[in-house]
């Protein structure tokens, strides 16, 4: 079966089209970075405005370069949640619209789950079941990934996330918005110089507190008289230490906990290039397996979507194309 999938949680456009038996067959992105850039974050009403210029193109421009005609899609996932309302409202209303008038089956999806599965668009696919490390500007969470749709949280974030942490500390370091990629960037010139505390490191449980570290920063930062470029590097380079040693250590420490040998890393801080070598270098030590996403699925797309869409198409279901997009929705009540 074709699958349209459609994602418009926040402030990119995706589309994507996933054949259930080929693999991914191509997907588009659209980031609306630049808009929100000059405000230092995210404005919910300007994102729906865009997803609303960009979303139908993108689809036109997806099927053209797929030579898909419309009328051969067999489904629509989109997600519902969680996000932006007026966002997800763009990608619902779109999506259901094109599923009645097309006759075929929609299939709303939880935004997360997308992230969660995003590995299984890569030729090396995670088998059930796994520990997740889902790590984003709003989510850092531990997911005993049981089984399609069976979801446990071990571990979760009791303030800022690891994204809000990364985007923050760019700003208190002049790199602007947002700032995750640009930090890391800044921090591979930096060496070891400070040292930032490292919150829950050696607690016995799975959840993650930055705000301290966060904090720790600023009082860092402060204390520069002449804050220069190399000083920079150096306050970038503690800082994704810290932050990655605690999502690392946390991480190993679920995979023991819960006794399983599989761990996927997703999300937007799942490119972080830092993240990934201590990932790799502590699950070959102790021989358990792991999985990315491709970088381009790091971040929120559609082909992510498109790919849950098609692993729920065997779930029974009553369509009637009616819709409400859920801006709080844990991945839990699915």
């Amino acid at each position: 079966m074709l699958i349209l999938g459609i994602e418009t949680s926040c402030d990119e456009t995706g589309v994507a089209i996933y054949h259930s038996e080929k693999g991914l067959l191509g997907h588009k992105l659209y980031s609306q970075i630049k808009l929100h850039a000059k405000y230092g974050g995210v404005v919910p009403e300007l994102a729906s405005r865009d997803h609303i210029n960009y979303i139908i193109p993108l689809i036109q421009d997806l099927l053209k370069d797929c030579k898909i005609n419309i009328q051969n899609i067999e489904a629509i996932a989109y997600t519902s949640g969680p996000g932006l309302s007026g966002a997800l409202l763009v990608g619902s209303s779109v999506a259901e619209s094109l599923a009645c008038a097309l006759g075929i089956r929609s299939i709303p999806i939880h935004h997360l789950e997308g992230h969660l599965l995003a590995p299984m668009l890569e030729e090396k696919k995670p088998k059930f079941p796994f520990i997740a490390l889902l790590v984003s500007g709003g989510h850092s969470q531990l997911i005993h990934v049981k089984e399609l749709g069976r979801y446990e949280i071990i571990g979760d974030t009791l303030d800022d996330a690891a994204g809000e942490a990364f985007d923050k500390t760019a700003q208190l370091l002049g790199l602007g918005y947002p700032g995750g990629a640009s930090l890391s960037k800044l921090a591979e010139k930096g060496k070891k110089r400070y040292d930032l505390p490292r919150p829950l490191l050696h607690s016995n449980g799975l959840d993650f507190s930055f705000s301290g570290l966060k904090t720790a920063v600023l009082y860092l930062v402060k204390k520069q008289a002449n804050l220069t470029e190399e000083i920079k590097a150096d306050i970038a380079y503690a800082f994704q230490e810290s932050i990655t040693d605690v999502l690392v250590k946390k991480t190993i420490q679920a995979l023991k906990q819960e006794g399983l040998k599989r761990v996927i890393i997703s999300g937007g801080v799942g490119a972080n290039t830092a993240l990934r070598k201590k990932i790799i270098a502590e699950c070959e030590q102790n021989e358990f397996a792991y999985y990315f996403p491709d970088l381009s699925f790091c971040t929120d797309n559609g082909a992510m979507i498109a790919l849950a869409g098609a692993l729920r198409l065997n779930i029974p279901y009553k369509e009637n194309y009616s819709f409400s997009v859920k801006p709080r929705w844990k991945l839990t009540e699915i």
